[in-house]
């Protein structure tokens, strides 16, 4: 039998980079993570993969679906996969309990590796706006990257993952993202970045990300050379077209397919999974203001190709005093292209990401910002509409995921 390759995941959000690392054959010993909606998303994960392994998956798909309850649903799971996400914020105060809890769950077992990137708000150019540089830099987020390489030390993994925001390499006037580099260099690493894009592995939107990669010892090694996965599909065709039409508002948990038979693009790369229901194709409600914002907004991009400019919205419809700042605050999906990134704001209002359909106003619904995102179709969010947007929005891209995870598994083997 060939021996499986174990990792821990931290800052692990809803598992979207643990995702990837799965389906290549990696085995999860922990995810940490704290907030408490996402761990409960990562359970309801961890339960699946769980009872797939069993051939048991009817009793995942009767919990999705309402059938069960969530009690019900964990009678059948072991508590050693549930344990394994620890609901904890990486603190002075915490890491000693949490380097406890990871050594009683990996019971002797090597750790192979170690993925996650720390909050990313403190680095993204939006927040380091909102936040202010000064308070950037006392913001306890802004040095999580400390812990992380606490927990290299301890554990010894043969590689890392951390991957963060584009504005991680101009935070600190361009110094952070070399500071991070030499602390984890004095954590006994190699050190290597690039800015990647998800859009080159296949992922139906333009998502800019840093990955730094780390390898034990002072060894020189190369970068991986990531084959590009360009589909010339559209968001429209491959990840709409098959959803049932629904409005604002819509909150049927359930829905069938429009669409019978999946299109290549989802079966190429296992985002429809051939149970013949969607879960979470539901959408927030608008006030009659924003409907009419979102159909001229709409308008403007289908037939003229234009964004909508704050600006220019008619004084009745505004309700913002600014208009100097944030101008593309409403920002259609490009339904015939890719879709721009997907982000945690989203669970604040759906204004950047307009559905693109001239006689459907509407935002986007939790399940097509997934699979823009390329979240499966059975990936479950916990916590409700608003935290399942944060959630998706906060994700790496499960589909990036598993390139990066299949390059570094070959490494490892």
């Amino acid at each position: 039998m060939t021996k499986k390759l174990n990792y821990i995941d931290l800052f692990a959000g809803a598992g979207g980079l643990s995702e990837g690392f799965i389906q290549v054959g990696f085995n999860p010993i922990a995810h940490v993570e704290l907030d408490n909606n996402a761990c409960k998303t990562l359970r309801t994960r961890c339960a699946f993969h769980y009872l797939r392994k069993q051939g048991k998956l009817d009793i995942y798909y009767s919990y999705i679906k309402q059938e069960i309850t969530i009690e019900q649903f964990y009678a059948h799971i072991p508590d050693a996969e549930l344990n394994s996400v620890l609901n904890y914020e990486i603190s002075d105060t915490t890491i000693e309990e949490i380097f406890l809890k990871i050594d009683k769950l990996k019971e002797g077992k090597k750790v192979d590796l170690i993925i996650g990137g720390p909050p990313c708000q403190v680095y993204s150019l939006v927040g380091r706006s909102r936040i202010g540089q000064q308070n950037v830099i006392r913001d306890k987020r802004y040095s999580l990257y400390m812990y992380y390489g606490r927990f290299l030390k301890k554990y010894k993994p043969k590689y890392f993952i951390f991957e963060n925001v584009q504005g991680l390499l101009s935070a600190g006037n361009r110094q952070l993202i070399h500071d991070i580099e030499f602390f984890l260099e004095d954590c006994g690493y190699k050190v290597k970045y690039k800015l990647l894009d998800a859009s080159d592995f296949g992922v139906l939107q333009r998502r800019k990300r840093v990955v730094l990669i780390g390898k034990r010892g002072k060894k020189d090694f190369e970068y991986p050379a990531f084959e590009q996965n360009v589909t010339g599909w559209t968001v429209n065709g491959a990840l709409f077209s098959d959803l049932k039409r629904i409005s604002a508002g819509d909150a049927r948990l359930v829905k069938p397919y429009s669409i019978k038979k999946a299109n290549d693009y989802l079966k190429k790369f296992n985002i429809r999974d051939g149970i013949d229901f969607v879960t979470q194709h539901i959408t927030r409600p608008h006030i009659d203001r924003d409907l009419e914002i979102y159909s001229i907004a709409v308008n403007k991009w289908i037939n003229h190709k234009e964004r909508l400019n704050y600006s220019d919205l008619p004084s009745r419809l505004k309700t913002h005093s600014n208009v100097s700042s944030f101008q593309d605050r409403f920002k259609v999906v490009d339904g015939e292209g890719l879709s721009h990134t997907v982000v945690a704001h989203i669970g604040k209002d759906g204004h950047y990401f307009i559905y693109p359909d001239l006689n459907n106003p509407r935002s986007i619904s939790i399940r097509e910002a997934a699979r823009i995102q390329s979240f499966p179709d059975d990936y479950f969010f916990e916590g409700g509409r608003t935290s399942a947007f944060k959630q998706i929005g906060n994700a790496v891209p499960p589909l990036m995921a598993e390139k990066i995870a299949d390059i570094i598994y070959k490494q490892l083997k």
